[in-house]
């Protein structure tokens, strides 16, 4: 039986999940990237709290032009500024069974630039 794309990411994101996991020290970026959008935040797994999240649909990143990679840059940036407020400078990157290609990778490198360890 061949597996759709969809079944397949989450079997490689369970994957990742059984190894990474935020905790209140170093929390874990997400990451859910739709065809149209993308979206992060960052978890505490230990207490079930997002501390943090972002999206190409928050007002000032959807009035931005640009890609979609371009766009992904600007959440990863907003996502690491929004956690270094909340007091968290080291994270665990989870993405999300998505290879670290394209906007994920675009994504990442914002969240370093702003000033986000991993």
């Amino acid at each position: 039986m061949a597996l759709t794309k969809n079944q397949r990411r989450i079997r490689i994101k369970n994957r990742i999940r059984k190894v990474v996991s935020g905790t209140e020290a170093r929390p874990r970026l997400t990451v859910f990237r739709s065809n149209k959008e993308i979206y992060a935040q960052i978890v505490d797994d230990v207490n079930g709290k997002t501390i943090s999240a972002a999206s190409s649909r928050d007002k000032d990143i959807s009035s931005a032009k640009g890609n979609k990679s371009e766009v992904a840059t600007l959440v990863g940036k907003a996502v690491a500024e929004k956690a270094l407020k909340a007091g968290v400078e080291t994270i665990a990157f989870d993405r999300g069974g998505y290879l670290y290609h394209g906007r994920v990778k675009s994504l990442a490198e914002g969240a370093r630039e702003a000033g986000l360890k991993f």
